[in-house]
């Protein structure tokens, strides 16, 4: 499985931004997928997850900010990220759970700044 991360930039505090991540390969073996993000000197983090049926779980720190969305006919994972803050800044990477394995995407940067 292959997963292809887009979307990050710099962003103004209050500002959006909507992260994709396209999936390609075996992703048949795929069940749920994610969104993580690492800022510098932290352990990564969950952002948000969801299964295959739509069912989505956000952290409490984003909830009501952030809003995980898929497009299985696509193969495509969405995270859109509104009222952004500057403790959102971070490395994201989109993931897809496989039956013994989690694949990651390569990181798109996501800068709050003004």
């Amino acid at each position: 499985v292959q997963l292809q991360a887009s979307g990050g930039g710099l962003v103004q505090p209050g500002g959006s931004l909507r992260l994709s991540c396209a999936a390609s390969g075996s992703i048949g073996s795929i069940s749920g997928m994610g969104w993580y993000r690492q800022a510098p000197g932290k352990q990564r983090e969950l952002v948000a997850t969801i299964t295959p049926r739509g069912t989505t779980n956000i952290v409490d720190s984003v909830k009501g900010r952030f809003t995980i969305s898929r497009d299985n006919a696509k193969n495509t994972l969405f995270l859109q990220m509104n009222s952004l803050k500057p403790e959102d800044s971070a490395v994201y990477y989109c993931a897809a759970f496989g039956p013994r394995l989690t694949y990651w995407g390569q990181g798109t940067l996501v800068t709050v700044s003004s």
